[in-house]
């Protein structure tokens, strides 16, 4: 394991950091799904913390940055969109990295990022919904 694990606690943090900004713009199930997302991103952050405790790899840098401002409904969704697919290409990444437990946990984190990204693009109307191969960045 190089520095993939590492990347995806950045990318939790960051992720955690959007839906701040991300839930006070959406109301009802929007708002709960928002609030679902960050607690399932406080949960895989709370997890690679316990993994890489000890490890001597660095910790994840503190700078997070929005991909645009969260002005509105229609902003909170493009950026929930792209927290996911972010947060999904680094998991993908660390699958290629990672052996037993901590290989379940890159795909069970790509998985849940995939469902979450989808979830986002469905109440933005955004066609198609899915992607084919999740977490990777189109070439």
């Amino acid at each position: 394991m190089t520095g993939e694990l590492p990347a995806a606690l950045a990318a939790e943090y960051a992720a955690i950091f959007a839906y701040g900004p991300i839930g006070v713009r959406l109301t009802g199930a929007e708002q709960d799904a928002a609030r679902a997302a960050e607690a399932a991103h406080r949960s895989l952050r709370d997890a690679l913390v316990l993994t890489l405790n000890g490890t001597g790899l660095p910790p994840a840098a503190p700078a997070y940055r929005l991909p645009e401002p969260v002005v509105d409904r229609a902003a909170a969704l493009r950026v929930a969109i792209a927290v996911e697919e972010k947060a999904g290409a680094v998991w993908r990444a660390a699958l290629t990295a990672t052996v037993g437990a901590q290989r379940r946990q890159a795909l069970d984190a790509l998985t849940g990022c995939a469902v979450r990204a989808t979830r986002w693009r469905r109440f933005a109307k955004v066609d198609p919904i899915t992607v084919t191969f999740p977490g990777k960045i189109p070439s």
